[in-house]
């Protein structure tokens, strides 16, 4: 209501709930500037968001920029708390590391800016998306970013913009989405095999070691239950292991970010094991 009188404002209401993908075609196919800014409803901007976006996209070769997500609700509970470490971890490690050798593989949809030009020619690509016979109506981001990718434009991660984000407080919620994301992530990987020839190595690196890695987590813990089933003996070896592991990621990740809390991540380890992985 406030900004419907603004003239440099228009809002499009759609009939119905149309899903994102839909309303996004809706809103780019209708817009006239160079650059687009997505943002989701539960998501706040910092000011200078905009500016700093805009300013990664100045080289033409930049199809687009994602920001750095937070949550705006991590006081809430233990879980959004280890979420928003979770979050810090994913983009100040992973999408940074992409953004290194040109190519971050997923703009998350809080906070991503394209160039109008490059999505008006994936916007056909984005509508009819199949998977498996049936129009896809998850993984919007992920999807779109391989399109981007796969015309020729790079793809860049700007940590000083930042983006705060609700994210679930509920077991039953991050695990709906955890699943959905992982959906997108397995099956968008078939799409980006063709990509990662023409991308550095490191990015080839980066996709095994995504899909691979869980299923080397899930072998280990199944073969620490058969030892257990099998033996009766307790499979130390597996456990130090893990725990080795997830202390060095720990430790990383409170050196870099000067905060101790996220030697509490190692909590995330337990959550994996037993409900994210099976």
């Amino acid at each position: 209501d406030h900004y419907a009188c603004d003239p440099r404002f228009r809002f499009i209401l759609m009939p119905k709930n149309v899903g994102k993908r839909k309303a996004q075609i809706v809103a780019i196919r209708e817009s006239s500037g160079d650059l687009v800014l997505n943002v989701d409803s539960d998501t706040t901007i910092a000011p200078d968001v905009v500016t700093k976006l805009a300013l990664k996209m100045y080289s033409p070769a930049v199809g687009a920029a994602m920001g750095q997500l937070t949550a705006s609700n991590r006081s809430d509970t233990w879980l959004t708390r280890l979420i928003d470490m979770e979050y810090w971890l994913a983009c100040n490690e992973e999408r940074a590391a992409q953004a290194r050798f040109g190519a971050v593989m997923c703009c998350c949809g809080p906070c991503a800016m394209y160039r109008r030009s490059a999505l008006l020619l994936l916007l056909d690509k984005y509508e009819t998306q199949l998977f498996r016979g049936r129009p896809s109506d998850f993984g919007e981001d992920r999807h779109l970013t391989i399109l981007m990718l796969n015309a020729g434009f790079r793809t860049e991660y700007v940590p000083e913009a930042i983006a705060a984000t609700v994210v679930p407080n509920s077991m039953g919620a991050y695990l709906r989405q955890q699943l959905r994301w992982a959906r997108s992530t397995f099956r968008d990987t078939l799409l980006a095999l063709r990509l990662l020839p023409g991308l550095d190595r490191y990015l080839t690196l980066d996709v095994i070691g995504q899909n691979l890695g869980p299923l080397l987590l899930a072998l280990s813990v199944l073969t620490g239950l058969a030892q257990l089933a099998l033996t009766a003996t307790v499979p130390w070896s597996t456990i130090l292991m893990i725990a080795s592991m997830t202390m060095v990621r720990c430790g990383v990740a409170a050196f870099r970010a000067r905060e101790l809390r996220f030697l509490g991540f190692s909590l995330h380890t337990l959550l994996n094991v037993a409900l994210l992985l099976p």
